[in-house]
């Protein structure tokens, strides 16, 4: 079973919210619940490559300053970013100033542009790889799963970069391909009620 926690308002959460208050606006509002938006979708990967080998509380009290470095995650816009823009990024105490992981964003963004010439869209894509759960699913029992492991193979075919299998089950995770809260979390109900009518993108 995931461990839950209550909150001040008496709600009940997955567990991780216990960790810092600002998890739990983050919690409600955005994580699993289903997006279909480009730049959404494409952020949230670039930030779990960010997130590699550190929190995501670090992630998140810099996402902010993220958008602002990497143009809003347009992958138009950071397509066109070079080696100055790379020396600038590296430059900026706002982000994770790693020379691989910025440069691997920027490939991605490239790769993202070829993506959906190919798809039609980001969303449309990353759906096809929706992970759809059974009675005896235990949420945030694992890592990765067998959606995540073909996805980020299939990524790295299209020469993504730091799109491991970890990575990218965060991504599904936090971008509602899987409803992994809690069986007993007041946001499972909620993912839920809003899945019932988000519509997937073809």
């Amino acid at each position: 079973m995931s461990k839950t926690m209550t909150g001040p308002d008496g709600l009940v959460r997955c567990g991780w919210c216990a960790q810092t208050t600002e998890f739990i606006d983050y919690h409600d509002r955005e994580w699993g619940f289903p997006v279909d938006d480009d730049i959404r979708l494409f952020e949230k990967l670039c930030l779990e490559s960010f997130q590699s080998g550190l929190s995501w509380r670090t992630i998140l009290a810099k996402r902010e300053n993220f958008r602002q470095a990497f143009a809003g995650f347009d992958f138009n816009k950071m397509a066109k970013f070079d080696h100055q823009d790379v020396e600038r990024l590296l430059q900026d105490a706002g982000i994770i100033r790693h020379r691989g992981k910025i440069e691997a964003v920027i490939n991605n963004a490239k790769r993202a542009q070829e993506l959906v010439g190919e798809a039609g869209s980001l969303a449309a894509y990353f759906w096809q790889f929706e992970m759809l759960v059974d009675e005896g699913f235990v949420p945030q029992s694992a890592s990765t799963s067998a959606q995540s492991i073909t996805l980020s193979k299939e990524l790295k075919k299209r020469g993504w970069k730091f799109v491991g299998p970890t990575t990218v089950y965060s991504f599904m995770q936090a971008m509602g391909l899987v409803n992994d809260h809690a069986l007993d979390c007041v946001g499972r109900k909620e993912v839920m009620r809003v899945r019932e009518t988000f519509q997937k993108p073809v």
